[in-house]
């Protein structure tokens, strides 16, 4: 095949892989990473790494159960597990992914009132927006906007080096190890990783590849848009950690959100610095505000063996429709509320994600081994030492994430 084939080729299946990945930096990831930096400097650089072999493992699985078979992994599940335990699943992902969507248009209301617009206004009118790109686009329509929505993260690269970090400590921190034995450390670190590889981001991957009509035959070339997906979410990530670590750290500026860091940059790195990571911050929590919801219903509509897809039209696919929906409208009201339990919700997300991620993979795991369903496409055996090991890694960090979240709402 030439290569100007190849590059048509991978321009064709291109979308899920890089989407999915980029999504995960939303407004929840983005305050991780900002704490992280402000609170630690550089010391937590050194985290990406084995957390993007981590992703790359674990998104390559799914993507290639996606290719193989054609279906979703609520589907596989369904299928090979039965209705129950599926629908178990399916309700804590739910209630665990609206607390998701309601922390993005929290994101979203907050960089409004930064740059100077009413939240009042920005988030119903942000809300009808991207329901109004869903019910009435098209999959490809949908996939463009978010491939272009997912360029505007490269400001956080821009607001790094005007930021103006010492490069050689921050190579260094990134190629050495740091461990402070500091609990806010530690809840940082696996905070990261908790941020970085989520239950959402397995179950809409392997939908929109099945969507798309993405083949086995054509696989080896969307196995790159996975690989850059997931390489571009962590550079992100790790230029967010150096902009707060550069401006905020040394000052002793300690943040809780990712708008504060935006507001605290403006003296320290200028205005320009300031407006980047605004924007960029409103571009990732609109851009979860659509992924997240859209991932819901995918896996409940699969679940349940409901017409799903945003091809489809509201007579063709109402449940799928209506759950977007819902939870659209449901969160965006939410943020509105004065005294609303915003961070309770944003809490018990991401608990519930943490307990539920480890099961997620294991099911995966096991589908992705059965030759009854893979043929010839099941991991090898190398392969298979690699990704449970990283599922004993997340299981074991999740534990310690989840229990370290839960002592402080009995106090």
């Amino acid at each position: 095949m030439s290569l100007r084939r190849k590059i048509i080729l991978f321009l064709s299946v291109m979308g899920p892989g890089i989407i999915t990945a980029n999504v995960d930096n939303d407004a929840s990831g983005i305050t991780t990473y900002s704490v992280a930096g402000a609170r630690f400097g550089y010391a937590l650089l050194w985290t990406l790494i084995p957390i993007t072999v981590a992703l790359v493992v674990v998104q390559e699985m799914v993507a290639r159960m996606g290719a193989v078979t054609g279906k979703g992994l609520s589907d596989l599940i369904r299928e090979n597990y039965g209705v129950r335990s599926t629908f178990f699943m399916m309700t804590v992902l739910f209630i665990a992914n609206f607390g998701n969507t309601v922390a993005d248009f929290a994101g979203w209301a907050a960089s409004m009132e930064i740059l100077g617009f009413s939240k009042y206004l920005m988030v119903p009118l942000g809300a009808l927006v991207i329901w109004m790109v869903v019910i009435k686009g098209s999959y490809k329509f949908v996939e463009r906007i978010l491939l272009v929505a997912c360029l505007l993260y490269f400001g956080y690269v821009l607001s790094g080096f005007m930021a103006k970090p010492d490069w050689t400590e921050v190579f260094r921190s990134t190629v050495v190890p740091q461990i402070k034995w500091n609990p806010e450390f530690i809840i940082l670190s696996i905070g990261i990783i908790g941020t970085t590889i989520t239950p959402w981001m397995q179950f809409y991957l392997q939908s929109s590849i099945a969507e798309k009509g993405i083949k086995k035959e054509e696989y080896k070339v969307s196995k790159l848009d996975v690989f850059i997906g997931c390489g571009i979410t962590n550079i992100i990530a790790f230029f967010i950690i150096i902009t707060c670590a550069t401006t905020l750290f040394p000052y002793g500026i300690k943040i809780n959100e990712a708008s504060e860091a935006a507001l605290a940059l403006k003296p320290l790195a200028g205005n320009y610095a300031f407006l980047i990571f605004a924007i960029s911050l409103a571009n990732a929590a609109i851009l979860g505000a659509i992924i997240v919801p859209l991932a819901t219903s995918y896996y409940i509509c699969e679940a349940m063996g409901w017409e799903r897809g945003v091809n489809k039209t509201f007579r063709e696919a109402p449940q799928f429709m209506w759950i977007y929906t819902f939870m659209i409208v449901t969160a965006s009201l939410l943020v509105l509320i004065p005294g609303a339990p915003l961070v309770f919700l944003m809490v018990m997300s991401a608990v519930l994600n943490g307990l539920l991620l480890p099961f997620v993979l294991i099911y995966a795991l096991s589908l992705v081994n059965n030759k009854k369903i893979m043929g010839e496409y099941v991991n090898p055996r190398s392969y298979n030492v690699i990704s449970w090991g990283t599922v004993v890694v997340i299981a074991v960090l999740t534990l310690l994430f989840v229990t370290a979240t839960l002592i402080p709402l009995r106090v």
